[in-house]
């Protein structure tokens, strides 16, 4: 028969090879028995799974040994004589009540302190090894009523058991609401109202929209806890994933236009100012008397169907010589915004609006910018006005410039012009004439070098719910008569404030190296030919002085047409009516400390408008799967990786795509999705022969 535990304390001296010990091992109170004794150290097999752990004997509390010395020691907690089960081990310990009896008869008695066998013998059986590891485990747990010690164990004063069990039932409920908050996380549901959640959840889901937007702030430990048991990745796009499904992060949500100027919107004060401003467009403003009344002449707008703010009109006057006068009207947000007011400073903070998928962001409220600063077809509106003649060649033979008063007969939409221009009804053959002139204007300007690289473009809308649309912008008529009427009005602007030294936001852009004519010949016209130009050319500058631009063959230019939308527009406007009134224009280093204020907002929207386009492009492509595309190469990205530029024919896309080595421009490829998932901002593409 086995030789019986002895749980009593005449041992003295080392624990031997079988004894069972207590040890702290991370934090956790854990049984072991003693394998060998190795001089200062002893080997253990600890807990019910014997794992091996060496450790110095002062780090261990003898807990029993056996009787015999001559019989086999005990290899495991689960091996004779102990055979220390788990359920052994709840067995036992004594009731909490017995336990808490002890205590109360300890505080009476007044005892200070007590060994583990004597603790043993007052709850039950003091020879007894397991209940006596149960308790020495049960010490070392989450107790309020014992201190242990040096090997002794003391009973807790009655305000510190108080203390620790309001503490340890504060521990218990943030446990109770973490698990609950993982339970959340982990069922991927909508979560109830943020009223309902508790500080420390609605603080964690600030860091996890912070970590969906691209942040950094670090999550604690019990948070990456709970994202683990939810199989959420700590990265942006899976955490996007989870929010979403949480119903906490809108799905087609920006993270670049998170806390921006645009999405903030319009403060209380500055509405008020709509208000005001709404009333003085009705008031005769400074300098209304002095307008030039163009309110007779036949004038059109033309923009796309869904655009609100409409800043510039064009028309066609016949001089009784025979010649022309193009007339370019270019709204006057001016005449009601003052320089330094409160809507002029947010302007500036915007320096743009933006135009997105979902709508536009403007830089002016809406109701001023489609209100009395747009041209509105039938109404009396303050303008701009060019008037240029030019000579049979396209260049500029005369110019004048006006405050002015016009009204729109009809607004137009791409298509309304193009049938105008294709049908030239004789009640309408202006807009033909106009076509013209741009025709000749075009070809002045290619004579001097300018580069034509229209063609085709893809974009995505959304107008309604979250449903994207693939809209192909065609290059007909009526653009290229806008965009070259535009570019007229900002060359003869610029050529104007040259003569006269007048300061201007002058866009330039550097000389640059093309490729011969030989190697464009060589090149498939349209988009491998464009490419092949576009790779060529340097950024542009904007600064206070004129200088050459090279891709438009003008001697000076500035972009003047679109004070709605653009703040450097306005800048102009300013400048020309100072000139105009014979006050003083900022000067050059005045302007340039401006322009230097709207770079980063600037930066910032061209950003935004990328990334908003990139996402609506992966949303549909999500909506619109397909096995393949068709397309062609148009120019190597990172060859060392394969990457390259292709054009996507049906959609009017470029794109990037994983491409076949030694690919060659106009070469002809299918496309397909590799990988497509637009909360992780993923579009990747590979292409084949």
């Amino acid at each position: 028969m086995p030789a019986s535990p002895h749980g009593g304390e005449t041992r003295q001296g080392l624990p031997r090879p079988g004894d069972l010990v207590g040890l702290i091992d991370a934090g956790t109170p854990l049984l072991a028995v003693v394998q060998r004794i190795r001089g200062s150290r002893a080997d253990l097999h600890v807990g019910h799974r014997g794992r091996f752990l060496s450790l110095p004997l002062r780090r261990l509390e003898w807990l029993a040994g056996t009787d015999d010395p001559d019989s086999d020691p005990a290899t495991s907690l689960l091996h004779s004589p102990w055979r220390l089960d788990a359920s052994r081990l709840t067995a036992a310990l004594p009731a909490r009540r017995e336990l808490a009896a002890a205590w109360s008869l300890l505080q009476e008695q007044a005892t200070s302190a007590l060994s583990l066998h004597e603790f043993s013998s007052l709850v039950g059986d003091g020879e007894d090894p397991a209940q006596r590891a149960a308790l020495w485990l049960w010490l070392h747990g989450n107790q309020t009523l014992f201190q242990w010690r040096q090997g002794v164990l003391i009973p807790l004063a009655l305000p510190e058991v108080r203390r620790l069990r309001l503490e340890r039932r504060r521990r218990d409920l943030e446990a109770d609401a973490r698990q609950r908050w993982i339970s959340l996380l982990r069922n991927r549901q909508p979560l109830p109202e943020s009223g309902s959640l508790s500080e420390a959840q609605r603080h964690d889901l600030a860091l996890l929209r912070d970590w969906a937007g691209g942040g950094s702030e670090p999550l604690s430990e019990p948070l990456q806890q709970a994202l683990q048991q939810a199989h959420c990745s700590i990265e942006p796009g899976a955490i996007r994933h989870l929010l979403v499904d949480l119903g906490q992060w809108p799905r087609h949500h920006l993270p670049s236009l998170e806390g921006s100027r645009w999405q903030l919107g319009f403060c209380e004060e500055l509405l008020g100012e709509v208000d005001r401003l709404l009333a003085e467009a009705e008031r005769e403003q400074p300098g209304d008397a002095g307008r030039l009344d163009l309110t007779g002449l036949h004038t059109v707008t033309i923009d796309d169907d869904d655009t609100a703010d409409i800043d510039d009109g064009l028309s066609l006057q016949r001089r009784p010589d025979g010649s022309v006068w193009i007339w370019v009207h270019v709204a006057d947000p001016g005449r009601l915004i003052e320089p330094g007011s409160p809507l002029d400073l947010e302007a500036r903070r915007r320096a743009s609006s933006l135009y997105l998928a979902q709508g536009s962001l403007p830089m002016f409220p809406p109701q001023l910018a489609t209100g009395p600063f747009s041209l509105c077809q039938g109404q009396r509106s303050a303008a701009w006005s060019l008037a240029i003649a030019l000579a049979d060649d396209g260049s500029i033979d005369e110019l004048q410039l006006h405050r002015s008063w016009v009204r729109p007969d009809y607004r137009l939409s791409y298509d309304d012009a193009d049938e105008l221009i294709e049908l030239a009804p004789p009640q309408e053959r202006d807009l033909l004439c106009l076509h013209e002139w741009m025709q000749r204007r075009r070809a002045w300007r290619v004579a001097r070098g300018a580069l034509i690289l229209d063609q085709p473009e893809g974009r995505v809308y959304c107008r309604a719910s979250e449903q994207s649309e693939l809209e192909i912008i065609e290059p007909g008529p009526a653009r290229t008569l806008v965009a070259e009427a535009m570019i007229l009005a900002g060359a003869a602007i610029a050529d104007l404030g040259r003569r006269q030294g007048l300061a201007l936001p002058y866009r330039s852009q550097p000389t640059c190296t093309l490729p011969t004519p030989q190697e464009l010949a060589a090149l498939p016209p349209g988009p491998v030919r464009h490419a092949a130009l576009k790779r060529c050319l340097s950024r542009g500058h904007l600064g206070s002085t004129p200088a050459p631009h090279f891709s438009l063959g003008l001697d000076a230019y500035v972009q003047a047409t679109s004070p709605i939308r653009r703040y450097a527009d306005l800048l102009v406007q300013r400048q020309l009516r100072c000139q105009l009134e014979g006050t003083t224009p900022l000067p050059a280093a005045a302007l340039d400390a401006l322009l230097d204020q709207l770079e980063a907002p600037i930066r910032q929207g061209i950003a935004i408008s990328r990334d908003d386009q990139r996402h609506w492009r992966q949303v549909w492509f999500e909506q619109n799967p397909r096995i393949e595309w068709r397309a062609v190469f148009l120019r190597w990205l990172r060859p060392q990786d394969l990457l390259g530029l292709v054009h996507l024919e049906e959609l009017a896309l470029e794109l990037p795509a994983l491409c076949p080595p030694r690919s060659e421009p106009g070469e002809a490829l299918l496309v397909k999705v590799r990988v497509l998932d637009s909360l992780r901002d993923q579009l990747r593409l590979e292409a084949r022969r």
